[in-house]
């Protein structure tokens, strides 16, 4: 039995489309997969949903946080979890839907039994960095924490900062607790994974130049100027979001608008890459043994039914396993509509939400 819909995929694949077309069909709710969606304020550069898609069914996890705050892969999976929980209570399908693969590893395989951070301490090490400044902060790891001190940018403020808080919060590098058994995703699953014919990224490039234009002209760079006329530091978690980043060196001076357009597809591109890697690869371990290996999208695209292009796993140790099921689509292809509802006819206990 599958206890929740998940559809991933790189960006410019597509993922939100089909996420609304099957809310459409079933009684549904959709969770926000997308480490930019939760902050309010950032619209156009995020592609976040309209007031029209919106309303088509709920949605949870967006607009959640200010830019100036920070929202974790912790957060999402406590979150995610407890929303899951509630949409079943109600009656309706939890979709989740989104390419931040960092929360969707958090969410399956669980996270180490980190301590939370008390506010005191925050402000401590805050206050440090403003007086020290940040590669001084850093070179603190370099005794209390020496692999994180290895593994981490002097300016990575947000790592560096929770590295030296939970070593203030416990006396402990935060390193030592990486090793510690984590809690499996307690839901099932199945997973429909969006990927390009062949892994053949040209296609998915010019989309993401088109979806980046297409931002361009409709607002990104007025949306990214209040970001920083807010005071919204161009290295604050939010500003990470690729296509920010961009313009603000644009605005300030440092690039020019040919060379923005140029590094903003670059750095979506890379991040496409990045999630394609993923998908491929970070999902192989929860693929049961002997089952085909890592099925492309082309192959899925091939198979006589949606049943071929599906692999079984059990995503967490023995004794802890959750069942989940994936499925390869093809992103070009213009039957994959066709294949997700046979994929889902297949499944009873999911077409009980069809409307």
């Amino acid at each position: 039995m599958c206890e929740a819909l998940v559809i991933l995929g790189p960006t410019a694949s597509g993922k939100s489309a089909l996420s609304l077309k099957l809310a459409q069909i079933l009684r549904s709710e959709i969770i926000s997969l997308d480490s930019a969606l939760v902050y309010r304020g950032m619209d156009v550069g995020t592609a976040k949903p309209s007031k029209e898609e919106l309303a088509i069914c709920p949605h949870h996890l967006i607009d959640i946080c200010d830019p100036s705050e920070s929202y974790s892969a912790a957060n999402f999976r406590n979150d995610c979890i407890r929303l899951v929980g509630e949409i079943r209570a109600r009656g309706a399908l939890p979709i989740i839907c989104g390419g931040t693969m960092m929360y969707y590893k958090a969410l399956v395989d669980g996270l180490s039994p980190l301590p939370e951070t008390s506010p005191e301490v925050r402000e401590q090490v805050q206050a440090m960095a403003a007086a020290e400044g940040w590669p001084s902060v850093h070179e603190k790891l370099k005794t209390i924490d020496p692999p994180l001190y290895q593994k981490l940018a002097p300016l990575d403020k947000q790592r560096v900062a929770r590295a030296l808080e939970v070593y203030l919060m416990t006396g402990r590098p935060m390193s030592s607790y990486f090793g510690e058994k984590k809690n499996a995703c307690p839901f099932s699953r199945l997973e429909l994974v969006l990927l390009p014919q062949d892994n053949d990224r040209t296609h998915l490039r010019e989309l993401i130049r088109q979806r980046f234009e297409h931002m361009l002209k409709h607002g990104l760079i007025a949306e990214t100027q209040e970001l920083l006329d807010r005071g919204i530091d161009a290295n604050a978690p939010a500003m990470r979001a690729v296509g920010y980043r961009q313009v603000a060196m644009y605005l300030q001076g440092e690039v020019s608008y040919d060379e923005m357009v140029e590094l903003g597809v670059i750095a979506t591109a890379r991040l496409a890459k990045h999630q394609m890697t993923w998908l491929r690869g970070g999902l192989k371990d929860a693929t049961a043994a002997g089952a085909a290996s890592a099925a492309s999208a082309a192959d899925a695209a091939a198979a006589d039914s949606a049943a071929d292009a599906a692999t079984s796993s059990a995503d967490a140790a023995a004794g802890d396993a959750v069942y989940s099921e994936r499925h390869y689509l093809t992103i070009e292809d213009e039957h994959k509509w066709d294949q997700v509802l046979a994929i889902l006819q297949q499944h009873p206990q999911l077409w009980a939400f069809h409307y």
